[in-house]
């Protein structure tokens, strides 16, 4: 199955469960969602999500200096995004719990009017 499919409609709530227990810049961020199994997850994908939550008004945004390099745009979890957070966690686990009965149960409808299945 193609996950990039998957990852567009779950990428939301998967960049702010990232940041409901620690703060995090772009790449840092990537790097997270990667290490906890979302390996197909492009770079320009989340930088995207970001900027987009962000206008939403889902996350806050600060700047720390870097002596080593540029600055360094932090992204944080606020109220609004937590509220965000709990809706879409909740539909995702209703919606995975639905998926997960379907592809464990025989689900085999009997034919109806003598059609063969």
């Amino acid at each position: 199955m193609d996950t990039t499919q998957l990852l567009k409609g779950v990428l939301d709530v998967a960049v702010l469960a990232v940041l409901r227990s620690e703060d995090g810049y772009g790449y840092d961020i990537v790097r997270r969602l990667r290490d906890a199994g979302l390996g197909d997850v492009g770079d320009a994908s989340v930088y995207g999500t970001l900027r987009r939550l962000y206008a939403a008004g889902s996350l806050s945004s600060y700047v720390v200096p870097s002596d080593g390099g540029p600055h360094r745009k932090y992204y944080a979890i606020n109220s609004q995004g937590r509220a965000a957070l709990d809706s879409q966690a909740g539909t995702w686990l209703d919606f995975a719990g639905a998926m997960s009965v379907l592809l464990t149960t025989d689900t085999t409808i009997a034919p109806t009017n003598g059609e063969n299945r």
